[in-house]
């Protein structure tokens, strides 16, 4: 029986916060279970939701879930608990990836713009405006990363053409690969009963050409020609990197990337992911200069800017996210 406590609409409450989270393909590779005894939430790996040719790893999987673990610790501080979180906590449940132990009175709430964020955060694949991110700003984005255990580095305009040329080249190879194109395929279409995947109109416009390479979800339809499309002259590109690689990092990376996208959502600054170069080992490898005796493993490349919100992608309701033997007076 769940504590009183936790009551149905509470713990919906949390879960549908967690799974506002972004995912690569909007795949939500997630699921949840309460254990009610110990008020822990699980938070497992949704396999059949990987992506095999793209993400053989699991790496983007990981980072997607630990996006939603973010979420996830601040609603729970945001209801009055203290998350008491736990990384791959039973090495013999390998895809449990995560806990969230409900603890006593929450010690130190979140900021309330970070919990009014990840109900309005979204990606816009949309272009942005000329205007430059405030110094400001970019130094509180570095600290958010720096809080989740990661590093936020924005590199200088040759840096950028740098990263922009390795996407390029990731989305050339990514066109030519007939399983990586199907598999991108699978996840575009008009919301479903299932709510996963991205409506074709959440991809952005298709009338831009030659600046940034947007995935190219349509390249059965012309294999020869690369959608590149003309954004902003100088965009803004951050790298989030970690100091090594495993799967903590990967969870950890998800953290920090969810905090940078969150506080970026409340100072009202659009953002976009670029994930292409992070598929290919070869250039993930180039998207990080090492610094002194410590090698940086990029996790992800964001796009931020001013502009238009742009269309969301649909997410599952909170119950159809809890697996089967999650007790069901909170279901």
């Amino acid at each position: 029986m769940c504590p009183a406590v936790l009551d149905v609409p509470a713990l919906e409450r949390l879960i549908s916060a967690a799974v506002a989270a972004p995912s690569i393909h909007n795949t939500q590779p997630w699921r949840f279970r309460l254990d009610a005894d110990t008020l822990t939430l699980e938070i497992r790996a949704a396999a059949d939701r990987g992506l095999r040719h793209t993400d053989p790893a699991g790496r983007a999987l990981h980072v997607s879930v630990g996006c939603a673990l973010f979420n996830l610790r601040i609603a729970v501080a945001h209801a009055g608990w203290e998350p008491v979180t736990r990384l791959l906590p039973r090495p013999g449940e390998p895809d449990l990836l995560a806990t969230v132990r409900l603890g006593g009175p929450a010690r130190t709430p979140p900021p309330p713009q970070l919990y009014e964020a990840l109900w309005r955060r979204h990606s816009s694949r949309f272009p942005f405006s000329e205007r430059p991110l405030p110094t400001f700003l970019l130094t509180e984005l570095a600290e958010a990363a720096h809080a989740e255990g990661a590093s936020l580095n924005r590199p200088g305009p040759d840096g950028t053409d740098r990263l922009l040329q390795l996407t390029h080249e990731a989305e050339q190879r990514n066109t030519a690969d007939a399983d990586r194109a199907a598999e991108s395929r699978r996840w575009v279409h008009e919301p479903d009963g299932g709510a996963l995947g991205m409506p074709p109109r959440a991809l952005g416009p298709q009338d831009f050409r030659e600046r940034i390479p947007m995935r190219d979800f349509g390249a059965h339809r012309h294999p020869s020609v690369l959608t590149a499309r003309l954004f902003e002259k100088r965009p803004s590109i951050s790298v989030l990197s970690t100091g090594h690689d495993r799967r903590a990092d990967w969870l950890r990376a998800g953290q920090a990337l969810e905090r940078v996208l969150l506080v970026a959502t409340a100072h009202g600054v659009r953002a976009s992911l670029l994930h292409q170069a992070l598929e290919w080992p070869d250039l993930r490898n180039q998207l990080v200069q090492e610094s002194g005796d410590r090698r940086e493993h990029a996790q992800m490349m964001i796009r931020m800017g001013y502009g238009p919100e742009g269309p969301s992608s649909p997410r599952r309701p909170a119950r159809r996210t809890l697996t089967e033997d999650t007790p069901s007076a909170c279901r």
